[in-house]
């Protein structure tokens, strides 16, 4: 296990930056950055609302700082928040109330006491989802348990976006630059996407991390419907798994090669000297 805790890190009394990723959230940020604590900064990345969502965040939470991200999918907007924060901790918040803000402090807390990385659980005892179906329950177990194959983990829950870690990792995390262009074709770039979650997850556990899980009570978003689709994102995320899978098994082999002894060859003189 790769040993992350540096005497640098603020355990005492740690900065917090949390960073809500948010497309057309007017009405639930209006409910919920409210119950949000003070901390050192409020990051809001905006996917190009057209609701009116900056100036309603900005209503309720004047101090809050606001990123426009360059371009669309939660993935990238993350990356453009980790990007901004400057705090020692980011924690990863919902911006449609599913999200319990009272939670902030386990995270926190996880991380004070040793973690690298606080990993919400639905699935833990004290955990639980009050808006999950059955078909998205099954995905996301069935998905679970690829991960612990895949990685040798006791994971109970991949599937789930609430998290925090130290803000020194997110240069681990590798993820595309967050200001780039789209991709030829306009698609999506690999990582920018609903799979975030599962690329955070892959590559703090192949970095060999301390992970400690968190219960974590998952509620009903307050306004409107997600954008989440079971099946279909159920999909991207399976095809995440084995794309790191790979990615972290080549990771492993250059990590061999280049702790293998080069042998010296001799010199020319030696080999006349032969």
């Amino acid at each position: 296990m790769t040993d992350f805790g540096t005497p640098e890190r603020n355990t005492r009394d740690p900065l917090i930056s949390i960073v809500v990723p948010a497309l057309n959230e007017a009405l639930n940020l209006s409910a919920v950055l409210p119950q949000l604590p003070k901390v050192h900064e409020l990051i809001l990345v905006d996917g190009g609302s057209v609701d009116g969502t900056v100036m309603a965040a900005r209503r309720v939470r004047p101090e809050i700082i606001t990123v426009l991200q360059g371009r669309r999918g939660k993935g990238n907007a993350l990356a453009a928040g980790f990007a901004r924060a400057t705090g020692d901790i980011v924690v990863m918040f919902d911006a449609d109330g599913s999200a319990d803000p009272a939670e902030i402090g386990r995270f926190v807390e996880a991380l004070t006491q040793g973690a690298d990385f606080a990993k919400g659980s639905r699935f833990v005892a004290g955990g639980a989802s009050t808006d999950s179906t059955v078909i998205r329950s099954l995905v996301s177990r069935l998905l679970n348990a690829a991960f612990n194959l895949a990685f040798r983990t006791r994971s109970t829950d991949l599937c789930y976006g609430y998290h925090a870690m130290w803000t020194d990792l997110v240069p681990l995390l590798d993820l595309p630059e967050h200001a780039g262009p789209t991709s030829n074709g306009g698609r999506m770039l690999w990582g920018d996407g609903f799979e975030i979650e599962t690329v955070i997850n892959c590559r703090l556990t192949a970095a060999g991390v301390s992970i400690t899980e968190v219960p974590s009570v998952e509620r009903r978003r307050v306004f409107g419907e997600s954008n989440l689709h079971a099946v279909r994102d159920g999909l991207r995320v399976f095809r995440t798994l084995v794309s790191e899978w790979r990615r972290a098994r080549q990771v492993r082999r250059m990590d061999r090669k280049l702790a293998q002894p080069t042998l010296a060859r001799p010199s020319a003189q030696e080999t006349i000297a032969a």
